[in-house]
């Protein structure tokens, strides 16, 4: 098990979420974040303090509001913060990096500092915890996560589909770090970077395996590939 990683039954019940409408956290996947509203400030501060976990989940756009707001997709992904780092201007500059999907099984009320928490249940993703493997590179941007059997990745598949995506949409790579990187982390990545729907990455995000994962998303990136650009970017 990775350091810092809990063990299945010490999971917290009960977590504090952060609604984000196209912020994927994906397990073992690191997500940077800019936190500056006061709630959210007040979540980051309490977890510090507890833990040093919350969950990441996506308004659902055809949920019913909640009293304590958008209604929510049931699935979405325990964080564990790695870094953190004070700003002058009061902001936190946080990592995020995932440790297992979890189900929402009840919302519970406001925290008296305005976030909003809710009851997990994490028994239908309990191989999220085991490191994930792949063959490839090992100096890229996956290096030391990445060891063990292959995971059923068509890594070829998912290369073929990255270059005209990334063309179509004037996504710039570091298409050296792209080759290095082992497959269950290059798909891991891929999947939380790219800008796709809130729906796409919550397919992303249910998708039962990596394998599964790495399939979608070769699919998405074939779609995508002949659609219209959306504007200029980056991907490393």
């Amino acid at each position: 098990m990775p350091a810092f990683q809990p063990r299945f039954e010490d999971l917290p019940t009960e977590i504090a979420v952060f609604p984000l409408p196209g912020a994927l956290l994906l397990p073992q996947g690191r997500l940077p974040l800019n936190i500056f509203e006061p709630r959210y400030l007040a979540m980051t501060q309490d977890s510090l303090a507890r833990g040093r976990m919350f969950g990441m989940i996506q308004p659902d756009p055809a949920a019913a509001p909640a009293a304590t707001g958008p209604g929510l997709y049931r699935t979405g992904c325990l964080g564990r913060l790695s870094s953190f780092a004070e700003t002058e201007d009061g902001r936190l500059l946080i990592t995020l990096t995932g440790v297992i999907r979890y189900e929402v099984t009840s919302e519970l009320p406001l925290h008296p500092g305005g976030y909003r928490r809710v009851r997990a249940d994490y028994g239908a993703f309990a191989a999220d915890l085991a490191p994930i493997a792949g063959r490839g590179g090992g100096q890229g941007i996956g290096q030391g996560i990445d060891q063990g059997m292959d995971q059923g990745i068509d890594r070829p598949a998912l290369l073929a589909s990255l270059r005209p995506y990334f063309r179509a949409r004037r996504i710039e790579a570091n298409w050296e770090a792209v080759e290095q990187t082992p497959d269950a982390m290059l798909a891991t990545t891929l999947a939380m970077i790219c800008p796709f729907t809130v729906a796409e990455k919550q397919a992303l995000l249910e998708a039962p395996t990596l394998a599964d994962r790495a399939a979608t998303l070769t699919a998405l990136l074939r779609m995508g590939a002949h659609g219209e650009p959306s504007g200029g970017g980056r991907a490393s």
